[in-house]
């Protein structure tokens, strides 16, 4: 059986770790023993379900070059390799991985030693090529709607959990982290009911290449002059990242809610009517986008990509001109729309737009991807 060794660094967990559950269930069908080289500490791993998957706690990344074997493997990245470690790792092994991001304002050093390298969508991947990078595949992988509960059980209730995540390493956060158990328990027994009106929710991390404090800076006024349109915010993130949001929101006062993580983000999608994106940009793929449109939940996304990629207008969806061009005008016209009864697609109705994303695909796309390393003698 091939053995595929992967390595994943990320101390926080987020839609990459979600990556590489989904590819890692991917290896194990195709028939691969999986090996995954994690951070000491990032217990979340533990969590994920991840069936047939080795897991191997580092310190960094001088361990992973002593726990290898002596013979050539494949290895497969998440997250990009020091251009040292990329160079140890290439001398004997076949060193391929994972293009989460988009390359635009990112140094590519470290890929420059890779055999090859796999973009999440086609925005990342023009990104890898603009900055020079030829070692791609030359297809996009994209990924799968994986709705498997996550760090908790499945058929949790909807209740409000911390908006925060505390970086321990940051003496702010410890400090503030202190009082987080006891407002856990406060907040906790809040559930979720579904409110009047048009409901629009957010289900992701609160990361700064979301964006979103930039974006609700222009769209909250906007949203507070609809008052029965109301704002559900299901995800948590940095102390920094929840200020500026909620400094964003304060137009809307009582229409928006936070309500933190959740575990099981499968009961999460169908109590909303859409899913809003966050800014393009920065963003690789938008994992969320493609799981609320799996549950039959339409999206609101910026008409630019990587959103054009995994949203089919008005069918799974509705695209609206980027907010910062002309202050909002056309997702207040779109907003407009939706509330004099334009129809809400239903996103499991475009059959073909979400086999894309389907796991049938996704081993498929992964297949042929590794096919074309074992070519390479």
């Amino acid at each position: 059986m091939p053995v595929c060794h992967q390595i994943n660094l990320q101390r926080n967990f987020g839609g990459g770790e979600i990556y590489t559950r989904f590819f890692s269930e991917a290896l194990v069908a195709l028939g691969w023993e999986v090996e995954l080289f994690v951070a000491r500490g990032a217990a979340y791993w533990q969590q994920l379900g991840m069936s047939g998957v080795r897991l191997r706690e580092v310190a960094g990344e001088a361990q992973i070059l002593d726990a290898l074997p002596r013979s050539p493997g494949l290895i497969v990245t998440h997250t990009a390799a020091s251009p040292a470690f990329a160079a140890a790792l290439a001398q004997r092994h076949r060193l391929t991985g994972f293009v989460h991001m988009p390359l635009h304002e990112r140094n590519p050093a470290g890929f420059a030693r890779y055999e090859r390298l796999f973009a999440v969508s086609r925005y990342v991947l023009d990104s890898a090529r603009a900055r020079g990078l030829s070692n791609l595949h030359p297809e996009p992988m994209y990924g799968v709607a994986d709705l498997a509960p996550r760090l908790g059980e499945a058929g949790a209730e909807i209740a409000a959990q911390s908006r925060y995540d505390w970086d321990r390493r940051k003496l702010r956060d410890r400090l503030l982290g202190v009082f987080a158990p006891i407002a856990s328990v406060l907040t906790s027994r809040r559930k979720f009911e579904r409110r009047p009106g048009l409901t629009l929710g957010i289900v992701s991390r609160l990361t700064p290449i979301k964006q979103f404090p930039r974006m609700f800076s222009i769209l909250a006024p906007v949203l507070a002059r609809y008052a029965q349109v109301n704002l559900e915010v299901f995800g948590s993130g940095g102390y920094a990242s929840v200020r500026d949001l909620q400094r964003a929101l304060a137009p809307m006062r009582r229409q928006a809610r936070f309500w933190g993580h959740q575990a099981d983000v499968a009961r999460v999608y169908p109590q909303l009517d859409y899913v809003l994106s966050g800014l393009p940009e920065k963003e690789a793929l938008g994992l969320n986008l493609i799981e609320a449109q799996a549950c039959g939940t339409p999206v609101l996304a910026v008409n630019a990509p990587p959103f054009t990629e995994t949203v089919l207008d008005g069918a799974s969806g509705y695209l609206f001109e980027d907010p910062r061009r002309r202050g909002g005008e056309d997702f207040a016209r779109l907003l407009e729309r939706l509330l004099a009864g334009a129809a809400r697609p239903d996103p499991r109705a475009a059959v073909a737009h979400l086999a894309r994303f389907s796991r049938e695909s996704f081993r498929a796309r992964v297949a042929q991807a590794l096919s074309t390393i074992s070519m390479r003698a």
